[in-house]
């Protein structure tokens, strides 16, 4: 008898899944952009909706915003003894700004779990959601912008020549202390690549806080009570000129609030807006600690894009 021996044939590997790439998560982005029509029909539909049978429609954000803006700008210039001509234009004007990264961050965190329907019966790329949140802020902040115009078209003015945020707003003389800011020039024009700016920063964080609370749910609690605190931890209805003039009555203060405020990203995000609408100097620190949040704040998201995109369908 010849012994036959058999050769067991190994199964070949099935093939690696492409699906856990960073070219997967970019070709999400990229779809995502060029789809939109789609998102920005949604998030205008979003806006049309929420004010859907009222008289004045999308008009109520800029209404809205402009008496939250006045009623705090006089109020914390009688707090403070500042000059309302000056004061309430940088209170309006950093409540604007501060609306559209707020909202942001809140929205931001339901993007996915609000779009539990589409995202399941639409075939459509994850970005598509986070550009409609997004969108949807710039339309609302496009609205809010308008108490801006309105403002300045009282005060402009005040604004045009150098100024100071207290005293009685002028530079030199009894308020030769203050920090005194050069006032509305072409400068004007820098606030047109910071909300850029802002806006890109705000697409990462969309996205990426909308895919860790869709797998945890209670990251949005926690993050809806830091936004909280760090409204009165960024200077937006407070002016920082009081911390950091020489011989003001809180500049010992200012060792150990200024370090802290430079290390607030939100300060910067603010500031890249608010500055060049105001005539402020605006430090270079602010452009390159706003750019560099944008470069690592998305290497981080398409990070989590990668890992994770293809499960938030499931976490809804």
């Amino acid at each position: 008898m010849h012994a036959t021996s058999t050769i067991e044939q190994v199964p070949a590997p099935p093939p690696a899944s492409d699906s856990r790439t960073f070219k997967r998560a970019i070709g999400d982005l990229r779809q995502g952009y060029a789809n939109r029509e789609l998102w920005s029909h949604l998030g205008w539909q979003d806006i049309k909706q929420r004010y859907r049978r009222s008289v004045l429609g999308p008009f109520w954000i800029t209404i809205s915003q402009g008496v939250i803006a006045l009623g705090l700008g006089v109020l914390y210039a009688v707090l403070f003894g500042a000059p309302v001509a000056t004061f309430l234009p940088y209170v309006a004007t950093g409540l604007i700004v501060w609306t559209f990264i707020s909202g942001c961050l809140t929205e931001g965190m339901e993007c996915f779990i609000s779009n539990e329907g589409l995202i399941k019966q639409l075939p459509s790329p994850l970005s598509v959601y986070a550009l409609r949140t997004v969108w949807r802020q710039i339309l609302m902040f496009g609205h809010n912008i308008i108490v801006y115009v309105i403002i300045m078209l009282i005060y402009v003015g005040t604004l045009s020549g150098p100024y100071t945020l207290t005293g009685n707003g002028t530079c030199g003389g009894a308020n030769a202390a203050w920090t005194c800011h050069p006032g509305l020039g072409l400068d004007m024009l820098l606030a047109i690549p910071g909300f850029v700016l802002v806006a890109v920063n705000a697409g990462w964080v969309t996205m990426l806080l909308g895919i860790i609370s869709t797998r945890f749910r209670d990251i949005p609690q926690v993050i809806n009570a830091l936004v909280q605190l760090l409204f009165y931890l960024t200077p937006i209805v407070w002016p920082l000129d009081q911390v950091s003039a020489v011989g003001g009555n809180r500049h010992q203060l200012a060792e150990t609030v200024l370090p802290i405020i430079q290390l607030n990203p939100i300060y910067h995000l603010v500031q890249v807006v608010r500055a060049p609408l105001l005539g402020q100097h605006l430090s270079v620190y602010s452009w390159l600690a706003v750019a560099g949040m944008a470069i690592i704040g998305w290497g981080l998201a398409l990070v989590a894009m990668r890992n994770y995109r293809a499960r938030v369908s499931y976490w809804v």
